[in-house]
């Protein structure tokens, strides 16, 4: 069945569920789309990878077939992670796809694209031209490429390995739950030789999930971390996505750390070393975030939701580090690039040097209750969003993405799906029963 172009382009990827949606001919229409695309800036090369999902090798060779008609060189990085990716690409300064579904189920995959040192390519810098040029059918070159392999894996944990100070590391006992993803390959590769005990759990390889689905941002996928946590008393547990590019963490009690309370710990450790730089945190972060980055004598800036955003707001004010409540983590000395693994090893610094560990670390930084995100499937989101901005005409608003709404003790963020028809509400309030009252009001007018 032909590739599904309007069904598997999204805001920030290409991804979709195989066979009906996305195949090898389509892999091979969008990488001859994606070597004009990036040859028309100048590359004359392309790096391609892909994660463990069965039918991966297949749709990378496509893709690099694509390219290969298209004059355009290859370099094969193999099996890797998407930061893997995204260092190869800034290392070597060329654009980049990986063939991953990240955290969807079996079934599906997709691609992860990036132009020259892990510039973002999204549906506004590219995708939409690439989707294009791929519906439009092959334009070969005279002269091919060529296809060479490349194994980047032992500069890849070198760097990583770069962004905390190794002879701080302490002996802790930690717990790593990579759901037969691909933290698989580069976890026990970036701990191997450092003084922290590694217990791994799923570590082989295996795009059928045979474990448990590689979404770690559902709480039912911490489960068995958890119960490993506890049952070998370890000082911590990290979580991995299916292709590893985000990390959720669980304290030695098992219990879950938010994305914002790590950002928090990760920005407070990073302007330790460089007071007074930019820090970067998304809209539906947690006010501790820019509290923390205002103790620690940093620049907080606030952005849309969405990696590209992130990494413009980087570029445009020399950010060392930006952070996003899904788990995401970007750091300015990896290409503006996120990365689950440079997020854990700092993290993991971080405990070193607070030997009361990361239960007593979080507590200083869990100050309020948040309700989560909240989806509501709705038929027309921008009149929801002005019906409850009118609700609140007397609050302080912004519209930097969708409608937030200050109410000084207590705020919220009403924003839309760009792919679904669904509006996303995030509330912060002093309590848990607080928040409670309030989703309940805010969602009789969504209602």
């Amino acid at each position: 069945m032909a590739t599904d172009y309007d069904a598997i382009f999204k805001a920030y990827d290409v991804r979709g569920t195989v066979g009906d949606q996305i195949d090898a001919d389509g892999a091979r229409a969008i990488g001859g789309a994606f070597a004009r695309f990036t040859a028309a800036s100048g590359a004359r090369a392309v790096l391609v990878g892909r994660d463990m999902r069965p039918e991966g090798e297949e749709f990378a060779a496509a893709f690099g077939d694509g390219a290969i008609d298209h004059g355009v060189d290859v370099v094969d990085v193999g099996l890797c992670a998407t930061d893997m990716l995204y260092y190869a690409s800034g290392t070597l300064n060329l654009p980049g796809a990986v063939f991953t579904a990240s955290h969807n189920p079996a079934g599906y995959n997709g691609i992860k694209m990036c132009g020259t040192g892990a510039a973002p390519i999204s549906a506004d810098s590219g995708l939409g031209a690439i989707k294009a040029m791929a519906i439009a059918g092959p334009d070969p070159a005279a002269a091919k490429g060529i296809r060479t392999t490349r194994n980047l894996l032992s500069g890849y944990v070198d760097h990583v390995r770069s962004f905390v100070d190794l002879d701080a590391l302490s002996p802790l006992l930690v717990v790593a739950d990579t759901a037969n993803g691909m933290g698989g390959l580069v976890v026990p590769a970036v701990f191997d030789g450092l003084p922290l005990v590694l217990d791994h759990l799923y570590p082989e390889l295996d795009g059928t999930f045979p474990n448990h689905p590689a979404d770690p941002l559902q709480s039912e996928n911490l489960r068995d971390l958890q119960d490993r946590v506890l049952a070998v008393g370890a000082d911590i547990g990290l979580a991995f996505d299916g292709d590893a590019d985000r990390v959720f963490l669980v304290d030695e009690t098992a219990r879950p750390v938010s994305g914002s309370l790590t950002t928090a710990i990760i920005a407070r450790s990073i302007l330790a070393r460089d007071p007074g730089a930019t820090v970067i945190h998304n809209l539906i972060c947690s006010r501790t975030v820019p509290e923390v980055i205002a103790e620690g004598h940093g620049t907080a800036v606030r952005t849309r939701v969405g990696h590209s955003y992130i990494k413009q707001a980087m570029a445009e004010t020399g950010a060392v580090f930006g952070g996003e409540h899904s788990g995401h983590y970007y750091f300015r000395d990896n290409f503006r690039a996120d990365s689950g693994l440079i997020a854990a090893l700092v993290v993991l610094e971080a405990i070193s040097r607070h030997p009361s560990g990361l239960a007593d670390l979080v507590s200083d930084l869990d100050r309020y209750a948040a309700s989560g995100e909240l989806n509501t499937v709705v038929e027309d989101a921008a009149a929801v969003i002005e019906r409850v901005a009118t609700a609140y005409a007397d609050a302080d608003q912004d519209r930097l993405d969708g409608l937030t709404v200050n109410l000084g003790d207590w705020w919220f963020n009403l924003r839309p799906s760009n792919t679904e028809p669904l509006l996303r509400l995030n509330l912060e309030a002093p309590t848990p029963d607080e928040v409670q009252e309030r989703v309940a009001e805010v969602q009789a007018l969504i209602d």
